[in-house]
C-alpha cells in the first residue's frame, strides 16, 4: 500500500487559480489578498486566503461536481475502496445529516445505537423520523460503551421488519472499534443498509496495525472525519458510499441541503492532499504515530498511570488512541488531563476516569516521549508510586437499560412546556432538554426520555468533575428541565 503517485487535482487548480493574477470581482470579499494588519503580519493567512475562492470555471462546484472535485472525489473513492465519495465541509455532523434525511422519510423507523454523536439525534428530528434505541455493549473492564452486539440487531431486526436501516457508531471516542460483521450480515439479510459514522477511524485499514475500517466489512454508508486523524483541516470529512441497498441520489441531495452553498475551498483542498498523502505514503504515514504510542504505553508500563490495553474479547482498539488512567483513583480524568495541559501535553478529551490522547499524521515519535515525561512528573508531584491501585472501572458511562432495544421514539421538531425542576427531583419525568458531556458529544439524556435514578446519579458525577454541559440551560446542572406533565 502506497507510492501511488495521484497527484492532488483541486488543490493543484487551485494554486494554478492562484498564479492567474486576475482581478476578482466575485466572492469573497477579501480578493485573495488578506486584511489589513494581518496581511503584513501573518503570511500564512494571506497564503491561505490566496485559495479561497468560489465556484468558478476553472474551480468546480461541490454540489454539482463536473471537474476537479469531481476527480478528487473519484480519488478519494479509489483511496478507500468505496464506489462513490463525497468531500464535506460540515464535518462528520453533515455526513450524518445526509445519510439519515436521504435513508428515510418522516414517521418511518431507523435503528439506532443509543451512545451515538449529538449530530444523529438533530438528523432524526430534522427527518421526522422515528427511532428505535439499541443498548451497546458494556466492557466489563472498562466500563466503556461499545456497539451493540449482533445478537441485539438481530432481535431487533426481528421486532421491527419496518426499519429503513440502522445507524451504528463505530469506534468510540476512545478508540475502541467493535466487529460489525454480524451486525451489517443482519441488516443485509433483512434487505436494509448499514449507515456508519466512523467519525474516529478515517485511518482504518491504512496499516495492519489498525482495526478494518467499515467500508471493508460491508457497510453502506461511511462516514470519516479526515481533520481527526488525518491531516485535513478542521470540519473536513468524507462521506462513502458502495451497494444498492442506498438511495445515492437522495443522499446527495441531503448534502445540499445540510452543507453551505458557499463550500470553503481551502478545507476542500485539504481533503485533497490528506488523501493524496495516504495514496502517496501508504502505511508508513502513520509509522512515526504509531511509534509515539508505543513510547508512551512502553514508557508507563508497569505505572501507576496506565494505558488501556490493545484488545479485548469485545473490542480491538485503535494504537493511535491512548488512553490514559490513573489507576490509585488519586487523580480523576479531568484532573489528569489539566496536570498534563500545565506540562504542555494537550489530550482530546477527558471524563471522570479517562484521558484521550488522539495521535495522528502530524504524530512525531519524540512526542510520545514528553508525554511520558509528564506523566512521571505528576505521578511524582502526587506520591502516586507507592499506592495501591486497580486498572478496573466498574462505571458505565450509559445506564443499564430495562430492555436492550427501546420502543419506538418519535422526533420531530415541535415544542411542549416545559420546567425547571432540581436534578434530585427528576426522576421519573421526561426530559426536555439536551444534556451532553462535550466531548465526546455523545447525549446523557435526550428531549422525551426519561430521566431515571442512574441518570441522575451520572450527572451528578459529571457536575463534581466538573465537566463541560451542552444544551442543559444550568451547565452547573442543579436544575433541569423537564416537559410539563398533564
Amino acid at each position: 500500500m502506497g507510492g501511488k503517485e495521484t497527484g492532488a487535482p483541486l488543490y493543484e487548480a487551485l494554486l494554478l487559480h492562484a498564479q492567474r493574477n486576475a482581478s476578482s470581482f466575485h466572492v469573497p470579499g477579501h480578493k485573495q489578498r488578506g486584511i489589513g494588519y494581518v496581511s503584513d503580519k501573518a503570511s500564512i493567512y494571506r497564503e491561505l486566503l490566496a485559495i479561497d475562492v468560489t465556484e468558478l470555471s476553472d474551480t468546480d462546484d461541490l454540489h454539482h461536481p463536473e471537474g476537479v472535485i469531481a476527480e478528487a472525489e473519484r480519488l478519494v473513492a479509489e483511496c478507500f475502496g468505496a464506489e462513490t465519495s463525497c468531500l464535506l465541509v460540515g464535518g462528520s455532523t453533515a455526513g450524518n445529516l445526509a445519510m439519515i434525511l436521504g435513508s428515510c422519510a418522516p414517521g418511518e423507523l431507523l435503528l439506532v445505537q443509543r451512545n451515538v454523536h449529538k449530530s444523529v439525534i438533530h438528523g432524526l428530528i430534522l427527518a421526522g423520523a422515528r427511532a428505535v434505541f439499541l443498548t451497546p455493549e458494556i466492557d466489563p473492564e472498562t466500563g466503556l460503551a461499545l456497539a451493540p452486539s449482533a445478537g441485539t440487531v438481530a432481535e431487533a431486526l426481528g421486532r421491527y421488519p419496518e426499519a429503513k436501516g440502522i445507524l451504528l457508531s463505530n469506534p468510540n471516542y476512545y478508540g475502541h472499534a467493535s466487529d460489525l460483521r454480524g451486525a451489517i450480515e443482519h441488516a443485509h439479510r433483512c434487505g436494509i443498509p448499514v449507515l456508519v459514522d466512523e467519525a474516529h477511524g478515517p485511518h482504518f485499514g491504512q496499516h495492519p496495525a489498525l482495526p478494518a475500517s467499515a467500508l471493508s466489512l460491508g457497510a453502506d454508508a461511511v462516514v470519516q472525519s479526515a481533520h481527526k486523524m488525518l491531516s485535513a483541516m478542521t470540519m473536513g470529512a468524507y462521506l462513502h458510499l458502495q451497494g444498492e441497498r442506498i438511495d445515492r441520489q437522495a443522499i446527495r441531495q441531503a448534502l445540499r441541503m445540510v452543507q453551505s452553498s458557499s463550500p470553503s475551498y481551502p478545507i476542500m483542498a485539504s481533503l485533497d492532499l490528506a488523501r493524496w498523502q495516504v495514496d502517496s505514503e501508504g502505511s508508513g504515514l502513520f509509522r512515526e504515530a504509531l511509534r509515539a504510542a508505543e513510547r508512551i504505553r512502553g514508557g508507563l508500563e508497569g505505572s501507576p498511570i496506565r494505558t488501556l490495553p490493545l484488545a479485548s474479547p469485545l473490542w480491538r482498539a485503535d494504537p493511535l488512541k491512548v488512553v490514559l488512567t490513573d489507576a490509585t483513583g488519586t487523580l480523576s480524568g479531568l484532573a489528569l488531563r489539566d496536570e498534563l495541559e500545565a506540562l504542555g501535553c494537550l489530550a482530546e478529551m477527558a471524563d471522570d476516569r479517562y484521558v484521550v490522547l488522539a495521535l495522528g499524521t502530524g504524530t512525531k515519535a519524540e512526542d510520545g516521549d514528553r508525554l511520558a515525561n509528564a506523566a512521571a512528573a505528576i505521578i511524582h508531584k502526587f506520591g502516586l508510586a507507592g499506592r495501591s491501585y486497580s486498572v478496573k472501572n466498574s462505571l458505565s458511562p450509559i445506564e443499564p437499560a430495562d430492555s436492550l432495544i427501546s420502543s419506538p421514539v418519535a422526533f420531530s421538531r415541535g415544542t411542549l412546556p416545559t420546567e425547571l425542576v432540581a436534578l434530585e427531583e427528576a426522576e421519573g419525568r421526561l426530559c426536555g432538554e439536551w444534556v451532553i458531556p462535550y466531548p465526546p458529544g455523545i447525549p446523557e439524556l435526550y428531549p422525551g426520555e426519561a430521566v431515571t435514578l442512574g441518570a441522575i446519579r451520572r450527572l451528578q458525577q459529571w457536575r463534581l468533575q466538573g465537566a463541560r454541559i451542552q444544551g442543559a440551560e444550568d451547565p452547573r446542572l442543579e436544575r433541569i428541565r423537564v416537559i410539563v406533565r398533564d
